[in-house]
């Protein structure tokens, strides 16, 4: 990460551009969308709703993992994933900031 020169920036504007990172994946967005549906899901489920291979939804999973967007739980033989309600907080506060922003000022 030398050449992004992440140090120049704020704690939170690095955290908030790795989540968004994270989202930048049309399979990624269409994972959280369908937990938003279904509150959680195991893996499998995940994969019977969306087009693509069993290991490339387990690598979107991961990475949405390792952003913290989403947990997973072991349940038996599966592990069962949901959305990290702190880390959608993130989202919220800072989308709600930028609204508030734009309502004081105008171009």
């Amino acid at each position: 990460m030398g050449v992004s020169k992440t140090e120049s920036f704020t704690d939170n504007q690095n955290e908030l551009a790795t989540l968004f990172k994270a989202l930048s994946h049309p399979a990624r967005v269409a994972i959280i969308e369908y937990l938003l549906q279904v509150d959680k899901c195991i893996c499998g489920d995940i994969v019977n709703e969306l087009p693509l291979a069993q290991p490339t939804v387990s690598q979107h999973l991961k990475e949405l993992k390792n952003a913290n967007i989403i947990k997973g739980t072991i349940e038996g033989t599966a592990i069962c994933y949901c959305i990290n309600e702190s880390t959608l907080k993130k989202f919220e506060n800072y989308f709600s900031a930028i609204s508030k922003t734009l309502k004081i000022k105008c171009c």
